[in-house]
C-alpha cells in the first residue's frame, strides 16, 4: 500500500455534487445543470402535485363523471354453495362443525372480518350448519334441502 492506493472508507464521502455553488464546483454556472428556462429550472418545482399538467386541464377533470357511488354501501363477500361443497370434499372444513365466517377465513375463502353472503350457485350434497350475515333464497333452500340449516348473523 502507498499513497496512490489510498481512498476514503465506504460511505465516508458523498457522491452527488452540490448544485449552483460556483463555476469551479463542476455543477455551477447560471443554470446549475437545470437546463434553460421553464418550470423545472426554478426553485420549488418539486412541490408540484404528480397530476399537475402545466396548466392544461388535468386528466381527472377532462374525463366525464357519471353514476352514483353510495358511500354507505354494505359490502358482502360472496361464497357459493358449490364452494362450500368443494371445501368439504377437500377436507378443509368439517361437516360436523358449524361453518362460520371465521372458519371460512381460516381456510382462505374470505378475509378475516368480512361480511359473508352465501349464494346458491352449484350443488350441495352435505348437510351443513351454516352461519353467515346474509343468504340468498336459493342458497337457503339448497342448504336446507341437503339436511342442514342456516343462521343469520348480525
Amino acid at each position: 500500500m502507498d499513497l496512490s492506493n489510498l481512498k476514503p472508507a465506504e460511505g465516508a464521502t458523498k457522491t452527488n455534487k452540490r448544485l449552483g455553488r460556483g463555476v469551479g464546483s463542476g455543477k455551477g454556472g447560471h443554470t446549475a445543470s437545470r437546463g434553460n428556462k421553464g418550470q423545472t429550472s426554478r426553485a420549488g418545482h418539486r412541490k408540484m402535485p404528480a397530476w399537475f399538467e402545466g396548466g392544461q386541464m388535468p386528466l381527472q377533470r377532462r374525463i366525464p363523471k357519471f353514476g352514483f357511488k353510495n358511500r354507505f354501501r354494505t359490502e358482502y363477500r360472496p361464497v357459493n354453495v358449490s364452494w362450500l361443497q368443494r371445501l368439504v370434499d377437500e377436507g378443509r372444513i368439517n361437516p360436523d362443525m358449524p361453518v362460520t365466517p371465521k372458519v371460512l377465513a381460516r381456510v382462505g375463502a374470505v378475509r378475516e372480518g368480512d361480511l359473508v353472503k352465501i349464494l346458491g350457485n352449484g350443488e350441495l350434497t352435505t348437510a351443513l350448519v351454516v352461519a353467515a350475515h346474509r343468504f340468498s333464497k336459493s342458497a337457503q333452500a339448497k342448504i336446507e334441502a341437503a339436511g342442514g340449516n342456516t343462521t343469520v348473523l348480525q
